[in-house]
């Protein structure tokens, strides 16, 4: 299915639940970042000129890995998101010994389904999402945790095989999407696929 397929599109984009694996702990972390080089190992990079399409068939030339989710940190925390993220790509390029296409990595939600509010507790304002739970419907608020400005912080315990953070606990939430009432015209509230796109296909248009 691979070889039949995916392997001959020259733009991708592999979507990484880079929190869900973050909550989950330094093992799974680890496993994501494992996983990240298997994958561009998969691909055959390269320029697609006409008769290297011809001869040597389609190469990969893009590569977006897009860290989901986005929608479930506030606007805050959405750069180190994106830096941990960058972080497992450059770590994933050099396992796989993979040059010759573009490869970036950005943080987004393709349907958002939250708010951002800033909540006081304790004397101390917490930059929170909102939104409707997908278990029972109801709405909520969530800190999950602020992650580190410095990727090392995560991804050196995860290499070393740690059970557990040490100076933090990450929580998440599986929310709903919103109710839309959008207008002739209009699209989906999201974050960043725009850039997304600009990045894969700009030069196409």
């Amino acid at each position: 299915f691979f070889s039949a397929h995916f392997a001959r599109i020259d733009r991708q984009v592999v979507l990484v639940d880079v929190l869900g694996a973050i909550h989950a702990g330094p093992q799974a972390l680890e496993d994501l970042r494992q996983t990240m080089a298997e994958i561009l190992s998969a691909f055959r990079p390269g320029r697609n000129g006409f008769l290297s399409s011809i001869l040597l068939g389609r190469r990969v030339e893009k590569i977006l890995f897009a860290a989901t989710k986005a929608d479930h940190l506030h606007q805050s925390q959405h750069a180190a998101l994106t830096a941990i993220t960058e972080a497992m790509v450059r770590e994933a390029r050099d396992r796989a010994a993979f040059s010759g296409a573009e490869v970036a990595a950005m943080s987004l939600a393709g349907l958002r389904a939250t708010v951002e509010e800033m909540v006081e507790r304790n004397g101390e304002a917490l930059p929170m999402v909102r939104g409707r739970l997908l278990s029972t419907g109801k709405q909520a608020a969530m800190y999950p945790g602020e992650l580190p400005s410095d990727p090392a912080r995560l991804l050196s315990p995860a290499r070393k095989g740690a059970d557990r953070w040490l100076d933090a606990d990450f929580a998440l939430m599986a929310f709903a999407p919103a109710r839309l009432n959008l207008r002739p015209g209009e699209g989906p509230p999201h974050i960043r696929l725009d850039r997304a796109a600009e990045f894969l296909i700009g030069d196409r248009l």
